[in-house]
């Protein structure tokens, strides 16, 4: 076959590849065409080998790259054909033996900005005509990812800060923390693995702080208007940023003794170091935004109160309702909710108002240390109860997941851009497979009921299930019971507390979040907004910042002359 037949080929292969939209299609069909009409040999010894497009695609790519490197042609970095030349390299964690030793962060403790590597990685980066990896299916925030990468492969690292500091008002929690929307959304990932953006990102603000040039940027004016944003997670620091940087006098209060909800108590300090949310707290102070905590609005202090003393009010106090598992045996001392496990043990590990941290547990907490742990539910936050369980030395764990292993590769329904909705092993899994010799995951369970003694866990009931018709049927003879002293129940969360909105008589939507439409943020009532978990629901941090910062935008409107 000559090129152009061979060319014609993949396009007809390319068109049967499920996609989310004709411009994802497009694309694809281009890069394959064009690799098929570049390698029509290779390619076509792959499809009478069986292989799909994109797999074909992806062996080429590595045969051919693997060739460059044994002869050389590769030797010299470039930015041109990286996504041809080099493969993906994520950052790697720390050995799992050596973290599982203390609560420092899981990243290696050498920058990511000193080691090569990862200016090798940005020029994976494909400059795409339309980057999908910074929509709405990719970073919600819409980081301009494709210049950052480009600054940083040219070694413009104070460009990449004030590129990257444009949208994102605090990269060192989401290059840590997301599991990165826009990663699943790079184009690179249609026939070959995404960029490393999180890599990228974090190494950006790291070097940022590293080299000084994150200062307090206080306001050069005062509007003379007051805000007052109840919840201080990410939704409401990154409103509070934006508010107070267009002049406005801006108080966040917290019912904690310490800001940074989620951030501060709900991650665990091994995935976000506490002395870097209190660094950028310490920033956010003294650019001139107040913090009240100790403070629990709607309970100490009345919202109606709270409302008469400012122009205008901005809720955003996350999504805390937690899912319960309403099963014969609940009552039992030993379940327990995910947030009030980490939460408490967090608090266990402060010391004074710094945000330090202890070298050993002392105070109040769930302790898992001899323990036979059974952590219900998956996502970052069952993941976190892993880890943290881990470093207590618990004596077994298992981790219940109600529906089937998730595929190794994207589904037909689950089309690029979308996130891959696919298998993964996080820090938590990997950890239990060293301690344990095996993934602690088990899949399709349904849990039946909690056995006890003397008003005290002793066991779990559970059933395997399977999906039939798109409902969960529980499999006959397949009943079994795990012995366990600790339960830990994550399955997310439903809606905010009540209390707010009784108080205001805000309107709710049907899932009891506060109702405000999304780009609007203004609630039922004239001069309060919500913004966050609060009002979209259990969702991530990097769609809190989103919200936080589009909420600031209505209110700074709301409050500008008309």
């Amino acid at each position: 076959l000559n090129r152009d037949a061979a060319r014609r080929r993949a396009l007809r292969a390319a068109s049967r590849v499920p996609l989310a939209n004709k411009g994802a299609r497009l694309l694809l069909r281009a890069q394959v065409a064009g690799l098929a009409a570049a390698s029509k040999g290779a390619m076509l010894a792959q499809w009478s080998r069986g292989a799909t497009p994109r797999r074909a695609a992806l062996r080429v790519f590595s045969t051919q790259r693997e060739a460059k490197r044994r002869d050389g042609t590769v030797a010299t970095l470039s930015k041109t054909r990286g996504f041809l030349d080099y493969e993906r390299s994520a950052e790697p964690y720390r050995p799992p033996a050596e973290r599982l030793a203390d609560w420092g962060e899981i990243n290696l403790t050498s920058p990511a900005f000193e080691r090569e590597e990862l200016k090798r990685q940005t020029a994976r980066c494909m400059d795409c005509g339309t980057p999908f990896c910074q929509t709405n299916t990719g970073c919600p925030i819409h980081n301009i990812i494709p210049e950052f990468n480009s600054m940083v492969f040219e070694g413009r690292w104070r460009d990449a800060y004030d590129n990257l500091r444009a949208t994102n008002n605090f990269p060192e929690f989401t290059g840590r923390v997301c599991p990165a929307p826009c990663e699943g959304a790079c184009v690179a990932g249609l026939i070959d693995s995404p960029v490393t953006i999180k890599n990228v990102e974090y190494a950006i603000i790291d070097k940022a702080f590293a080299e000084g040039w994150v200062l307090p940027e206080p306001p050069r004016a005062r509007s003379g208007k007051k805000v007052a944003v109840v919840g201080s997670g990410p939704a409401g620091l990154a409103a509070a940023d934006m508010l107070n940087r267009a002049g406005h006098l801006v108080t966040v209060y917290e019912r904690d003794e310490k800001p940074g909800g989620l951030l501060m108590y709900g991650i665990p300090n091994m995935k976000l170091e506490k002395d870097k949310v209190q660094r950028r707290l310490d920033l956010l102070e003294a650019e001139g935004i107040r913090f009240k905590c100790g403070v629990e609005v709607g309970v100490d202090l009345p919202v109606k109160e709270l409302k008469s003393q400012y122009d205008a009010l901005l809720l955003t106090v996350g999504s805390t309702l937690p899912n319960d598992l309403k099963i014969p045996g609940r009552e039992l001392e030993g379940v327990h909710f995910a947030m009030e496990f980490l939460r408490k043990n967090q608090y266990a590990l402060f010391t004074d108002r710094q945000g330090k941290l202890k070298s050993h547990w002392t105070g109040e907490k769930i302790d898992a240390k001899g323990k036979n742990v059974i952590v219900i539910g998956g996502g970052d936050t069952g993941t976190d109860c892993i880890g943290t369980s881990l470093r207590m030395h618990c004596k077994s764990l298992v981790n219940f997941e109600l529906f089937p292993r998730p595929p190794d590769s994207r589904a037909p329904q689950n089309p690029w851009p979308a996130w891959p909705r696919i298998y993964r092993t996080d820090y938590g899994h990997e950890e239990a497979a060293h301690v344990q010799g095996s993934d602690p995951r088990e899949y399709s369970i349904l849990s039946k009921g909690f056995h006890g003694k003397d008003g005290k866990l002793t066991s779990i009931k559970t059933v395997n299930i399977r999906v039939e018709s798109g409902r969960l049927v529980e499999i006959d003879g397949s009943e079994k019971e795990w012995p366990c002293d600790l339960v830990i129940l994550a399955m997310g969360f439903k809606s905010p507390e009540a209390a707010i909105a009784e108080q205001l008589s805000l309107e709710l939507d049907g899932r009891a979040n506060f109702k405000a439409k999304y780009g609007e943020y203004a609630t039922s009532v004239d001069g309060v907004f919500a913004a966050g978990d609060c009002r979209r629901g259990q969702s991530l941090v990097v769609w809190a910042i989103n919200e936080g910062r589009e909420a600031a935008n209505k209110v700074h409107s709301y409050l500008s002359p008309k």
